[in-house]
């Protein structure tokens, strides 16, 4: 007599009950089919709890670096004063805290690439290897750390976005692979994970599979037909349950784990907030109405649920990109190496700010927009802003810009000016996990958390 893959005796029942739970039943419009427990994919999967007030991270890259002078405040603490590059914020300076004082020295490079070692590092706090061939090697980003975690809870595990695109491969900085300077978000050391830099892609992974003209009706039953597709599932698998080996009886309640969590994920999608999708956009031609398109995209990806890990890239790594709009003349990267010139800070503090006002006008969109416990989805968020280097032209990666948004669902006292004796970013990156609920005490070079 032929063998299960249990190791028990094959009866005609068993091989017939297999076959129908081998045709994958395939929930219309949501985007996801139920498959074999027994496959390697369904092995081993956590499940996390869809109850709570949703917790998100989001990452904004900047390039350059920044005129400290006209971005440093004098003033310590609550009530912190706003230069000239900050006065954008100065509608939510509530929700802001400015820190100063940490250092990414991981970022370092080896000889001259600071703007790609810089980049590289943003997030991973690792050292960058010096490489322009396909043996790039770096660290896990803070964002992918948490998006190993949360990925659970939504659909979308996190979302890699920018301005900007170009290839990951050659030389883009003193021998630097442009792996590192076109992407903030990394996977694993040697996985660097490409951006979506058009606004029609990003619409249509968010929205895939929404009809706006479906009425209320339409949508119930759309969510009845789901549902029992998964309580079908759920009868055939617990009347197999008894045939079973203690092995795949232990599969076979991981994986009714997983319909339990995808019939709740259904759930919260009938009857979590009301997320309609804008137009459908096109791809802009110029870099402000571009920003302002991904500055609506994301606060929606967060406003569905769609993800709850974002990383923005408003230019890649030493970007050359001209200002003429804002009455600036000359490269972004030129300039920045600014030699102590006048005429070169103002031109910096004029890019500086505007950088700023694209933070604040996505702050504001959060901030708009009500979150299920009443707050907004900008109390329930932490968004980390800085850039690759401290000034541009000393290309030092100590005394970063950094700005903190958002106080994490109350985790973080927000409105300060905090300063730090030449911590490492890394440590503000462990509280921030914690804060969102991804426990760790390590990361890339610091162990601990930051007191914020």
């Amino acid at each position: 007599m032929k063998k299960g893959f249990s190791g028990a005796p094959r009866t005609d029942a068993l091989s017939k009950a297999r076959r129908r739970l081998g045709r994958r039943a395939f929930l219309g419009g949501a985007g996801a089919a139920l498959a074999l427990p027994w496959l390697e994919s369904l092995h081993g999967r956590r499940a996390y709890a869809a109850d709570g007030t949703p917790q998100r991270i989001l990452a904004y890259y900047i390039p350059d670096g920044i005129h400290m002078p006209a971005w440093r405040p004098t003033i310590v603490g609550a009530n912190y004063d706003l230069p000239t590059i900050l006065q954008p914020l100065s509608a939510l300076q509530s929700k802001v805290n400015v820190i100063s004082g940490l250092a990414n020295l991981p970022a370092r490079p080896d000889g001259p690439g600071d703007h790609a070692s810089g980049t590289g590092a943003f997030l991973t706090v690792a050292h960058p290897k010096k490489t322009q061939g396909a043996d790039i090697e770096n660290g896990i980003s803070m964002d992918q750390v948490a998006a190993n975690v949360l990925k659970e809870l939504t659909r979308i595990p996190s979302l890699q976005l920018g301005i900007d695109g170009g290839s990951g491969v050659g030389d883009c900085d003193s021998g630097y692979s442009c792996a590192y300077a076109r992407n903030i978000s990394w996977a694993s050391p040697t996985q660097p994970l490409p951006k979506i830099t058009s606004p029609a892609v990003l619409y249509d992974q968010l929205f895939q599979g929404f009809d706006p003209d479906a009425t209320a009706e339409e949508q119930a039953r759309r969510t009845l037909y789901r549902t029992s597709v998964l309580d079908h599932v759920r009868d055939e698998a617990n009347s197999l349950k008894l045939r079973l080996g203690t092995t795949d009886r232990a599969k076979l309640d991981q994986y009714l784990t997983g319909v339990d969590e995808l019939e709740d994920k259904i759930a919260k999608a009938s009857t979590g907030p009301v997320c309609e999708p804008i137009d459908r956009p096109s791809d802009p031609g110029d870099i402000v109405a571009h920003s302002d398109i991904m500055n609506r995209l994301m606060t929606l990806a967060f406003q569905c649920d769609a993800t709850r890990v974002i990383s923005f890239m408003l230019a890649n790594a030493g970007s050359n990109r001209s200002y003429e709009f804002l009455g600036v003349s000359g490269g972004h990267h030129e300039i920045s190496h600014h030699q102590d010139l006048q005429e070169n800070f103002d031109r910096l503090t004029v890019i500086d700010t505007w950088e700023v006002q694209q933070l604040a006008n996505l702050l504001a969109m959060l901030d708009a927009v009500e979150d299920v416990d009443g707050g907004t989805l900008l109390d329930n968020s932490l968004v980390f802003f800085s850039s690759e280097i401290s000034d541009g032209n000393a290309h030092n990666h100590t005394d970063m810009p950094i700005l903190l948004a958002g106080s994490g669902g109350g985790a973080i006292q927000t409105g300060r000016h905090i300063v730090y004796d030449d911590e490492s970013v890394a440590k503000l990156f462990i509280t921030m996990l914690n804060a969102v609920g991804v426990e760790t005490d390590a990361f890339g070079d610091a162990t601990g958390a930051l007191t914020v």
